[in-house]
């Protein structure tokens, strides 16, 4: 399967100032006619990202009104994700949003639709297939998230049959890298002491994914998309616990993690990545070499002596 090459092309990114979206504009934007879509509520947010070289425009999905669009973009790459709680607003921002974008931009060549793991029913145990059970596995912490990603999952594949675009489903771990990510957080938590909350059912397993990797599987996986609609796991090829990578992160800043078992939290979510490497390939950047990256781009400070 030939992978596009993405130069020269005219690519929409929703969700631009998100952490997984925007070290994917700052590389594309170099060589591609980028424009980033989001509500831009924060001023600040929007200058930074037309900084990084692309066009912007302010768009509530929710609202449907895609007039101040273009239709004739070569790539859709949605990360757009609304998270406020309200079951409405964020049925209609992420589910209904992506249909009419979709609908907006139907003579695209690809369109990507960035899912997440958290669609997936947490009480299998054993590695997650992409023909696994789906649940609400995110509801003690978002309570709309898993439930609005599934609904966006249907109308994305509805979308692709109705209007005959090539479409990718991928389905993403724990995303990190220089930017920061989940593991970050916590490596701010064990610098402050705070309790870090860890499920009773533990180790909790996830595949982390550094921005090296998501941002070079980008032409296979547009590559793969069909109609009907693809769907493939997108995380680490290796995968590891909260638990492991906050005892690594301890290793390399002397830092004290404080787990916190509780019900309260995220079950383990391990993705199987057997499709992902028949399709796209592995991922490169181990997660210890991705976190000590990671420690020094953003707090080198912490770093014990002798880290290099």
């Amino acid at each position: 399967m030939h992978s596009p090459t993405l130069t020269g092309q005219k690519i929409l990114i929703t969700g631009p100032t998100s952490q997984v979206a925007r070290p994917i504009l700052a590389q594309l934007a170099s060589d591609n006619e980028v424009t980033g879509l989001a509500r831009f509520q924060d001023r600040k947010a929007r200058s930074e990202v037309e900084a990084l070289g692309a066009q912007t425009v302010a768009i509530d999905l929710a609202d449907g009104d895609l007039d101040s669009l273009p239709h004739d973009f070569d790539y859709v790459l949605n990360f757009a994700v609304v998270k406020t709680g309200d079951f409405d607003y964020d049925l209609k921002a992420n589910a209904e949003g992506v249909g009419l974008l979709m609908s907006h931009c139907r003579s695209a060549k690809s369109f990507l639709h960035c899912s997440t793991a958290g669609v997936y029913h947490d009480r299998i145990e054993r590695a997650l297939k992409e023909s696994d059970p789906l649940g609400d596995n995110h509801r003690s912490m978002m309570p709309t998230y898993s439930i609005c990603k599934i609904a966006a999952e249907s109308v994305v594949r509805f979308s692709a049959r109705l209007w005959e675009v090539p479409t990718v489903i991928a389905r993403l771990s724990v995303p990190y890298g220089d930017n920061g990510g989940w593991p970050w957080y916590h490596l701010m938590m064990m610098k402050s002491a705070v309790p870090i909350p860890v499920h009773t059912d533990g180790p909790s397993f996830y595949n982390l994914i550094h921005e090296d990797d998501y941002i070079g599987m980008l032409p296979a996986l547009l590559a793969n998309a069909s109609v009907p609609a693809a769907t493939i796991n997108w995380g680490g090829s290796q995968a590891t616990s909260i638990e492991e990578w906050c005892d690594y992160l301890a290793q390399i800043t002397g830092l004290n993690p404080q787990l916190s078992p509780t019900e309260q939290t995220l079950r383990s979510l391990e993705l199987d990545p057997s499709l992902m490497h028949e399709k796209i390939g592995q991922t490169r950047v181990p997660w210890r070499d991705g976190l000590k990256r990671m420690v020094k781009k953003r707090n080198p400070e912490l770093l014990l002596g002798g880290q290099d």
